[in-house]
């Protein structure tokens, strides 16, 4: 009988303890509008995430993050919600993402960061400089 309650007590709290997300800030020497177009590429994978509810303006956005579970009763995706807002800081921005979990085998905060970064590097690597685009000043 006691180990019916001390199991059914644990479930109750492995249950709870994703709704408390913490907030994780990344501050990037660039401004958020150089940021969002990174952030939103991130998101577009289908694989990783589906977005909840996007919002451009306030350059926010809250989507599922997509694991396949090693050892799931019905055998489905597990799927959790994160938020990503970004907070200009100066000539700055800071990226401030709420992870709902991060454990052994998925670090959904680290992992979103990483593809951030990778994104940023490749549309920097895309963008072509000033000095080799047509039609430029003559000297």
């Amino acid at each position: 009988m006691k180990a019916k309650i001390v199991i059914s007590a644990l479930m109750s709290l492995g249950l709870a303890l994703p709704m408390f997300g913490e907030t994780y800030k990344t501050l990037y020497p660039i401004p958020c509008g150089e940021l969002w177009p990174a952030v939103k590429d991130t998101l577009s994978v289908p694989d990783n995430y589906t977005v909840v509810k996007d919002d451009e303006g306030k350059m926010t956005s809250t989507y599922k993050v997509k694991h396949t579970a090693h050892v799931t009763v019905t055998g489905a995706l597990l799927q959790r919600n994160n938020k990503v807002t970004l907070v200009p800081k100066g000539a700055g921005c800071e990226m401030q993402v709420v992870s709902n979990y991060s454990g052994f085998e998925h670090d959904d905060r680290g992992d979103f960061k990483k593809r951030v970064d990778e994104s940023l590097d490749k549309m920097r690597a895309a963008k072509p400089s000033e000095r080799t685009k047509p039609g430029g000043p003559v000297q």
